[in-house]
């Protein structure tokens, strides 16, 4: 295994990543809500946690992924007070809220699909862990964490002993009334619900019996089961958007560690928000989200250019979004699949010199805008015989997912005609003799008939325009 660092959000220290298990990863992700499309400030967040992944690959870690699927319990306000996303959403569309839950997981699946990015290990829903959630929230009964209000089960985060140790806040910092909505009911203006009832005279149609009476799971809980039931004593890395470190991973722990009494993950990662004119983060509560979909796939943009413009902005750091970034990594993105097709198919023995650079990026704190950068290099370097070329961007594309090895593959034989490779030939003797003229007059040749020619000083390739 090679050495990693990661900035951990519990320390807020760079650490060197140690595994529970030697050689294995239990690497943990909060999922979708699925009542509408990922936005593209979402899909940032899953890129990187793709590029996460794909690193600790990289470095020769087997990695077990669990993420769930949030398709109950996830209230407009992200709070515990309003209308389940689901149930409102399945209002608006006149589809039954597991309807709602399917289309928009397939919709989901298909966007990681467009963006290259791999699929977990193990999906869950939340609606399919409802008897695990039940043992968890029993647990913290059992323990007196939770206590029952008039329209639920709530954690007492007063109990927990440093509550706030993942968001580094002082307690009284926090303000009941900005995401936590008021509940004169509650204990503390942190406490926040494990499990909601029914309201009266209201048929849900995602509502199960339990211990206390018919409901649904708070949101928070779900994560802390399935990552239980799915990583068991693997519990190395959660990762989310950084919006989640105040609320909802603060939670997390607080219930996962009152009920295990066991720390819950190592190490915590967290990506920074997609910003839109103003300065704001996308969102879909907000008039300014964007889809794969109406900002790429609608206006003939690789949906690839959306990865590569999030590889040029580290996953710590914000990243403006603008039509004109998403043109510019387009034009970027082909230039890349130009450069790479020239370089034809045979691949020798990678550069390691050039690799060991990309690495040294990679392994210190996914660090990868200067990653990509020595990827430039390379395709830059006259030096390097092509299929030497060729076998290093691949490799180093395990890490980028530019898919670089497909479009390769994709590539068609073109049977190049007799004429055109003289003249190929003669426009390349024209150059040796610094006949540009002439050079330049049999280019314009080749391509009124149909083909381009793009040369290095290591010879040159005919390609039907496209």
């Amino acid at each position: 295994m090679q050495k990693l660092s990661l900035h951990n959000t519990l320390s807020r220290k760079k650490e060197e990543f140690k595994p529970i298990i030697d050689g294995e990863v239990g690497l943990y992700t909060c999922g979708p809500t699925v009542y509408n499309f990922a936005h593209l400030g979402n899909l940032r967040t899953y890129l990187f946690e793709d590029f996460l992944k794909r690193s600790l690959f990289f470095a020769g870690y087997k990695v077990k992924h669990v993420m769930n699927i949030t398709d109950v319990g996830h209230l407009v306000g992200d709070g515990d007070m309003g209308e389940d996303k689901l149930e409102k959403r399945s209002k608006i569309e006149k589809k039954s809220a597991w309807e709602i839950a399917d289309f928009y997981l397939e919709a989901f699946k298909l966007d990681l699909s467009h963006l290259n990015i791999i699929f977990p290990s193990n999906w869950y829903k939340a609606t399919e862990t409802i008897s695990e959630q039940i043992k968890l929230i029993e647990e913290l009964e059992l323990k007196g964490y939770a206590y029952r209000i008039s329209d639920g089960i709530y954690f007492d985060t007063s109990k927990f002993k440093d509550y706030t140790k993942l968001s580094h806040q002082k307690i009284e910092d926090l303000q009941e009334g900005a995401r936590v909505e008021k509940n004169q009911e509650k204990r503390n203006p942190t406490d926040f619900a494990l499990w909601k009832f029914s309201p009266e005279n209201e048929k849900r149609q995602m509502e199960w019996e339990s211990p206390w009476g018919l409901g649904f799971p708070g949101w928070h809980i779900e994560c802390s089961a399935m990552s239980l039931k799915g990583l068991g004593k693997q519990l190395d890395i959660h990762c989310g958007g950084v919006d989640h470190v105040n609320i909802h991973h603060t939670n997390e722990i607080a219930q996962s560690e009152a009920a295990t009494g066991e720390k819950f993950f190592n190490y915590w990662l967290h990506g920074a928000f997609l910003i839109v004119s103003g300065g704001k983060k996308m969102a879909k509560s907000k008039d300014n989200f964007l889809t794969l979909k109406n900002a790429l796939i609608d206006k003939n943009l690789h949906s690839l250019a959306f990865r590569l413009a999030c590889l040029q902005a580290h996953y710590r750091k914000p990243l403006e979004y603008s039509e004109d970034m998403l043109q510019a990594s387009n034009n970027a993105l082909l230039a890349i699949y130009d450069k790479v097709n020239f370089l034809g198919r045979e691949v020798a023995e990678v550069d390691n010199n050039y690799l060991q650079e990309f690495k040294s990026l990679v392994f210190d704190d996914l660090n990868l805008p200067q990653a990509l950068a020595v990827f430039h290099k390379l395709l830059k370097d006259e030096s390097v015989k092509k299929a030497v070329k060729l076998a290093t961007a691949l490799e180093m594309d395990k890490v980028l997912g530019l898919n670089l090895k497909s479009v390769i593959e994709n590539e068609e034989d073109i049977e190049i005609p007799d004429e055109i490779e003289k003249l190929a030939k003669a426009r390349q003797l024209s150059r040796e003799q610094k006949d540009f003229k002439e050079a330049d007059l049999i280019r314009e040749e080749i391509e009124a008939k149909g083909y381009i020619i793009e040369e290095s000083q290591q010879g040159f390739v005919i390609k039907k325009k496209r």
